[in-house]
């Protein structure tokens, strides 16, 4: 079992699902590979909150989301900036009350809000971050 706060190992994307122990993260993996054909890059964090490794996705040069890799749940940052938050707030009456919730609790900072959103299994809310993605994706990879 790796230690994900080992900076002197990195794991790969194997290692990485054997410790989350979720098939929802590899799900999420094959979605993005699938769906987007993203860049998946495994890189260390040092921030206080989040130390250790992650899963960065993008495309196009373009951040997607990150995960951060907990014991059988993970965690997902999707950014809403200014050319996202429009169509962001008109899908969230249709997103989950937990989805709902951290939108408005999650404060904006320089046009942007850093939704950090727990998935522990394939449910609305893993839907819902999936949404969120297709947004980012569209407006950061597809629109000029």
């Amino acid at each position: 079992m790796i230690n994900i706060k080992d900076i002197n190992y990195v794991p790969n994307i194997s290692e990485i699902s054997v410790y989350i122990e979720n098939s929802a993260f590899d799900e999420l993996y094959q979605h993005m590979n699938n769906e987007y054909k993203a860049v998946c890059k495994i890189e260390y964090s040092k921030d206080v909150w989040a130390r250790g490794w992650n899963v960065k996705f993008k495309k196009s040069g373009k951040s997607l989301c990150v995960v951060y890799p907990k014991k059988n749940y993970f965690t997902v940052l999707v950014v809403v900036g200014n050319k996202e938050k429009e169509d962001v707030e008109n899908l969230l009456p249709r997103l989950s009350e937990y989805v709902q919730e951290i939108y408005r609790n999650t404060r904006e900072g320089n046009g942007q809000r850093w939704l950090m959103i727990d998935l522990k299994s394939k449910n609305n809310v893993y839907q819902d971050v999936l949404r969120l993605i297709e947004i980012r994706y569209a407006i950061k990879c597809v629109k000029p």
